[in-house]
């Protein structure tokens, strides 16, 4: 290792940015904690709303099919699929779904019972708030993530980086000090080398 003065400034300016480097990492897992629990909040609420709208769209299609018929319901079916979409944003370096919207195609008109129209509405519903709940769960395992990945950086930086910087410093700080104390006896036994010299001569 390199014991001089300059490194001695390396490594002071390394172990700052370690430091720094620690305290944002701790802020940002500060933050990502922050917007886990809010995450979780949303996902469970979304949630609740899911369940309650799948429960709903259940008790619609059995009175749908009680009045109408499975073979009612079927024909009833609209002629494509549903299409989720998804807005994504982020926070802190993490990009995450922030809304989400569903469009599905009108059911076929085939008369019926209003129960039919019902369960069509009742399972649209249902569907618009399973995609937010999934998109509620997909944010707040991607920012849970994030705060794994950073717990870890910081204790790598914490409990690694600084401590060995520490010691680096603590090492190059010694040798410096047994350097300029091997430097002042020798300029010390120069002095009085010189002095004794010089009586001599006389």
């Amino acid at each position: 290792m390199d014991v001089g003065r300059a490194a001695r400034v390396r490594v002071q300016r390394r172990l700052v940015v370690a430091r720094h480097g620690a305290e944002l990492l701790d802020r940002k897992r500060r933050i990502l904690v922050e917007e886990v629990e809010r995450l979780d909040l949303v996902a469970e609420r979304t949630g609740e709303q899911w369940r309650a709208a799948a429960v709903e769209a259940r008790r619609w299609a059995g009175r749908a099919a009680g009045l109408d018929g499975p073979l009612a319901i079927q024909a009833a079916a609209p002629p494509g699929a549903a299409q989720a979409r998804v807005q994504l944003g982020g926070a802190m370096g993490v990009v995450f779904p922030v809304d989400s919207s569903t469009l599905s195609p009108a059911p076929r008109d085939i008369g019926g019972s209003s129960a039919l129209a019902l369960a069509a509405r009742a399972h649209v519903e249902a569907l618009d708030a399973g995609v937010a709940h999934a998109a509620a769960r997909r944010a707040a395992a991607a920012v849970r993530a994030e705060l794994a990945a950073t717990r870890t950086r910081q204790r790598a930086v914490e409990r690694r980086w600084v401590p060995r910087l520490e010691s680096d410093l603590a090492t190059i700080e010694r040798a410096l000090a047994d350097l300029e104390l091997e430097e002042g006896l020798r300029l010390r036994w120069a002095a009085g080398a010189s002095a004794g010299q010089g009586r001599v001569d006389r």
